[in-house]
């Protein structure tokens, strides 16, 4: 029987991880699917060692080194409807294809399902986490997820399942200087793609040192902001005034990099007294109610825990909506 969802699961050296997460897939409560194991040239032995009995499972090797290369050669194999994303140190719940699968036959609209995550680790989970997975979490239905999209990727890589027609017009994952598949997010967002999740956490994400996101300088701070007013200056700012809300550093990164895609900045919003009245960046820094003026556009650019909610609930306030009158971008 022809598997109606493939589940690519690229591996570098998965090493004692990689059992688990096979087996967390070949035990989904559905059962009509293939898992595409495909090899990013380990040298570790931990894929010839798996002892796995299940004509589901397809070892491939990728002739290209890296992630995406490695996924995207799983992809041009796949034979089912859906393709699903997974890494090699992670766990599935039993029911997170099942879930997700639902979620898309159910709503023709999406494109993309996410799911909701728990973070475990060897030790103990840090606050970081802790407040990065709630914020995860709590964006499941499409316009909550469009409206999150340029302040972190709100779609966990590895619970990804894309309509296979979806993810092969999107072209799989390409290689930009920032995270892969943050880039493949933005891209779906700009091109309108639909994204949800069931509200159930599916898949238990693991936190370690040799993550990619903790070694690899793609995953930078600076990378990331990158991606976001890459895409924003591809076409996702309106035509309007546009003003910073931040003057601190990742505000002047805002502002640097919007300037190196031939995006304009009339000033900076700041509430600290020493900077309001001043300048950066030879603009001026004016007072919070700069963002209520007629025809301004604002770039939220502030990351101190506790900020954006203020600051949204302000603008709110004064009757400015969010994706129409400003966006945050951190």
């Amino acid at each position: 029987m022809q598997p109606l969802i493939s589940v690519v699961c690229p591996v570098h050296n998965g090493g004692k991880f990689l059992p688990e997460a096979v087996s967390s897939i070949l035990a989904q409560s559905h059962r009509n699917l293939e898992l595409l194991l495909v090899d990013d040239h380990s040298t570790d032995g931990a894929v010839e060692s798996l002892n796995v009995a299940d004509d589901r499972l397809r070892v491939i090797s990728s002739p290209e080194r890296g992630v995406s290369h490695a996924f995207n050669a799983g992809l041009a194999q796949c034979q089912g409807q859906y393709v699903a994303r997974m890494d090699a140190d992670d766990i599935a719940m039993a029911s997170r294809l099942e879930r997700q699968l639902g979620l898309l036959i159910e709503n023709p609209g999406i494109g993309i399902a996410g799911a909701c995550v728990d973070f475990f680790t060897d030790g103990t989970v840090g606050q970081g986490n802790r407040v990065y997975r709630d914020w995860l979490n709590s964006l499941t239905q499409p316009d909550d997820i469009a409206r999150a999209m340029f302040i972190e990727s709100p779609i966990p890589n590895p619970t990804a399942m894309f309509r296979r027609e979806i993810i092969e017009r999107l072209g799989g994952y390409q290689h930009p200087g920032w995270p892969e598949d943050y880039d493949l997010f933005l891209r779906a967002n700009a091109e309108g793609i639909k994204m949800a999740k069931p509200p159930d956490t599916l898949l238990h994400w693991r936190d370690h040192p040799s993550r990619l996101t903790r070694t690899d300088s793609r995953y930078s701070l600076e990378n990331f902001q990158r991606a976001k007013l890459f895409y924003l200056a591809q076409g996702g700012l309106p035509e309007r005034d546009l003003i910073i809300w931040g003057a601190g550093p990742t505000g002047k990164l805002t502002h640097d990099l919007l300037r190196e895609y031939g995006a304009g900045v009339s000033g900076f919003i700041d509430v600290h007294p020493r900077r309001v009245g001043g300048r950066k960046r030879d603009k001026p820094v004016w007072e919070m109610a700069a963002a209520l003026r007629p025809g301004v556009f604002t770039l939220v650019a502030v990351g101190a825990r506790g900020a954006r909610d203020e600051i949204r609930s302000y603008l709110a306030t004064h009757d400015r909506v969010e994706g129409k009158d400003f966006l945050c971008v951190a």
